[in-house]
């Protein structure tokens, strides 16, 4: 009995929010390679084939992908995480570094005042 071929993948990701900006729905979508030559490696994207300079994406593991500018991985990239929302320590900082003594200006120091209250508040009721 023959051992099948091991399929192997070019992997992409790919934020389904990407026109509304990054919002963190990310998903790591994998293109099968379809043949590998030793200048490209060619693969299949959803019946749309393309291929890749097979030494720059094999020296920097990434590479984008000609017209559509995709970046393509050769191993399955790391989802990135939420940001973390910042600490009060830092809402404060920001808010008296944005006071118009400081050179900031009263609408800087007002929207600061509001998201450090709004974070305090938030821990308060937790």
């Amino acid at each position: 009995m023959s051992t099948p071929a091991k399929v192997e993948y070019l992997y992409e990701l790919w934020d389904a929010n990407w026109d509304d900006g990054p919002l963190g729905n990310y998903q790591v979508l994998r293109w099968e390679i379809t043949k590998k030559t030793p200048k490209r490696i060619y693969f299949d994207r959803n019946g749309h084939p393309g291929f890749v300079d097979r030494q720059r994406i094999e020296a920097d593991g990434e590479i984008r992908h000609g017209y559509t500018r995709r970046l393509l991985h050769l191993a399955p990239p790391e989802i990135p995480g939420q940001p973390k929302p910042p600490s009060l320590p830092e809402l404060k900082a920001a808010m008296a570094d944005a006071h118009p003594d400081r050179g900031g200006t009263d609408e800087a120091f007002i929207a600061a005042r509001a998201r450090y209250e709004t974070a305090r508040a938030k821990e308060a009721s937790a």
